[in-house]
């Protein structure tokens, strides 16, 4: 076996590549590869209002953004974590109601969304006293409690019914297209109830959720659900076949998210990826190229305070986003390669190419240390005549050459924490 840049590893990755694609249920979600933003990572962090939403929704949609998600505390006056479970909004964070949110996210042409963790329900919900403990994962005898949360058990009809409702009053009443479906706890081995064993019911349990997902999409065929799970959990087939979106994590330092989305399509196909990009408050250009190219060959998840950002950063953004619409078309069918290899911890420079025919993307990262300049091998092009510009952002031509001798491109960053994303075209002999 070769190195990832050799034919042999870059064959076995394509294959499993392709297979992932097919397993996948067919949604359009996946084809267009719309924008999203979320108003949590490095913004409200699950404290939204009226007040704070609305300026974020007018400078979401002037960068580009076709999703608004509200994410966590939308139901909760003040501290919700083991409260939630009625999913229903808080009138004192929303004093005019949510549906004036949601209308007026829907007025500047974007799709509302809304953060839920419905597989659990908090031990402070006033339901959770009110039914039975057949609702709930147990083990000897008593509930499961993690995290002050009791783990939902999807085999029970009334939960069924009791998830149906909460989906059916969000899509129909409130006009929700996108909901982030996250999961912040660990039940642990299973449930004893109507089980062999623990692993036995937890067995059953996956299955009846996967069950429930299905009749949801067929249901609701447009609906978009983000499968979260904490950032970047449960990232297993069962659910990657069925969600179009999956967060690979919730890394708050932009420069650590960069080896996470280098080496996120070892796990999952680009275009479920998704990935944050969120500019600082108090941040310069680079950091706001860096953030953007972390999610240019995925799903751009987009957060930060756009709306108190400086003008020559806000325009970044709006150039990154207008860039990765003009590319986004080719990420369902490109193949990912890894020019330097997967990411290892104390590496000075990341790289993440997306193959496309007679194209090639490569995103490239310069972390701290090392040298100024770097080669990255571009699998198939030894010898070929290849021409090379910087895609993102568009001024920095003269950063990246093409040695055809080497069959790689050539970067120069003089500064550490930087990134670029370059767009090759590749003439086919």
């Amino acid at each position: 076996m070769r190195t990832v840049n050799g034919g042999a590893m870059w064959d076995y990755g394509n294959r499993r590549r392709d297979y992932r694609r097919e397993i996948r249920r067919w949604n359009e979600d996946n084809e267009r590869l719309p924008v999203i933003f979320n108003d949590y990572m490095n913004c409200l962090f699950a404290d939204p209002t009226t007040e704070k939403i609305l300026p974020l929704v007018d400078a979401a949609a002037a960068v580009g953004c076709e999703y608004y998600c509200i994410d966590a505390g939308w139901y909760a006056d003040g501290e919700w974590w083991s409260d939630v479970g009625l999913w229903q909004p808080s009138e004192r964070r929303f004093p005019g109601g949510l549906q004036k949110v949601l209308d007026y996210i829907r007025a500047k042409g974007l799709i509302p969304g809304l953060w839920l963790e419905l597989e659990v329900m908090g031990i402070h919900c006033p339901i959770a006293q009110q039914v039975p403990d057949e609702w709930f994962f147990m083990r000897h005898g008593k509930r499961i409690i993690d995290h002050g949360r009791y783990q939902l058990d999807y085999r029970h009809p009334e939960v069924i019914q009791y998830a149906d409702e909460v989906l059916d009053r969000l899509v129909m009443e409130y006009n929700v297209g996108y909901i982030k479906m996250d999961y912040n706890i660990n039940a642990g081995i299973g449930t004893e109830v109507n089980a062999d064993s623990f692993g036995d019911g937890l067995l059953q349990h996956n299955r009846a959720y996967l069950r429930w997902l299905d009749s949801l999409f067929a249901r609701y065929p447009d609906l978009v659900i983000e499968n979260c799970g904490s950032g970047g959990l449960r990232m297993d087939y069962a659910l990657l076949a069925r969600h179009s979106v999956q967060s690979i994590s919730d890394q708050t330092d932009y420069r650590k998210f960069a080896a996470i989305s280098a080496a996120a399509p070892t796990a999952l196909t680009p275009e479920q990826s998704a990935a944050w990009s969120y500019p600082l408050k108090e941040g310069d250009r680079e950091e706001v190229i860096f953030n953007m190219v972390n999610g240019m060959l995925m799903r751009i998840h987009q957060s930060g305070h756009l709306a108190d950002i400086t003008s020559d950063r806000f325009e970044l953004i709006q150039e990154g986003i207008s860039y990765y619409k003009s590319i986004r078309a080719s990420i369902p069918k490109a193949l990912p390669f890894w020019p330097i290899g997967i990411p290892k911890h104390g590496d000075h420079w990341l790289s993440l190419g997306l193959r496309c025919g007679e194209k090639a993307y490569v995103a490239v990262w310069r972390l701290e240390g090392g040298t100024k300049e770097a080669r990255f091998p571009i699998p198939g092009c030894d010898g070929k005549k290849v021409t090379v510009r910087c895609g993102f952002p568009r001024q920095e031509s003269r950063s990246g050459s093409w040695s055809q001798l080497e069959g790689a491109l050539v970067v120069t960053l003089p500064t550490e924490f930087t990134a670029r994303l370059y767009e090759l075209h590749i003439e086919e002999e």
